[in-house]
């Protein structure tokens, strides 16, 4: 029988990287699996709904909100983004071990809620090397590029509050560091001891 799954808390400043490492580690690992976060955001250039967010109006929103159905929610670049309260407690019931890709701000709502979630920041190698990714993503104005600079030096002051962090300068690098923070929980006794419950009772 499937054991309860570990919760992963993945977060960094916009343009570091994160979802493509996440992306990478979902294809690497099939026992992780991501939780699709809602948000009020237009989709972004071959982003799909339900597939990587759950794409919805302003109104629908704050009516999950109001229900109590998210665990964590933060309004970011004029934009609202929960985490389903449901959709995470199914995937770690089932076994599987979940990745949410959230800021700062939801990264401690979730700690306070699921405390024995592991947290991960993801930084870039420098600010230059930040901005160039975002300006290669050829996606905002320069406007809205210095802005989003500027957040992410605030974002990354909360860096400290982070059981791990890895620097994605070189991404196979990088993506070998959140795999092995993944294999490192599971490999804690305590973990260990709720996945092969029946293994262990037979040997001691």
């Amino acid at each position: 029988m499937n054991q309860p799954g570990h919760l992963f808390i993945i977060t960094a400043a916009s343009g570091a990287g994160k979802t493509s490492l996440v992306k990478s580690v979902l294809a690497a690992d099939e026992q992780v699996k991501l939780s699709i976060s809602h948000t009020t955001r237009p989709p972004r250039p071959g982003e799909e709904n339900g597939v990587h967010y759950h794409f919805v109006e302003e109104e629908a929103f704050l009516a999950i909100l109001s229900e109590g159905g998210f665990i964590e929610s933060a309004q970011v670049h004029s934009a609202r983004y929960g985490t389903s309260q449901t959709g995470v407690n199914d995937a770690l019931a089932a076994g599987n071990d979940v990745i949410l890709e959230i800021d700062w701000q939801g990264a401690q709502q979730i700690k306070k809620l699921y405390p024995e979630a592991t947290s991960i920041f993801i930084v870039p190698p420098s600010l230059e090397v930040l901005a160039e990714r975002l300006k290669n993503r050829a996606q905002d104005s320069e406007e809205v590029i210095a802005k989003r600079l500027a957040v992410a030096r605030e974002e990354m002051r909360h860096v400290v509050e982070f059981d791990y962090v890895t620097i994605n300068d070189k991404f196979d690098d990088a993506l070998q560091d959140l795999i092995a923070i993944i294999r490192t929980q599971r490999l804690k006794t305590a973990t260990q001891l709720k996945r092969h419950e029946a293994l262990i009772q037979t040997l001691t």
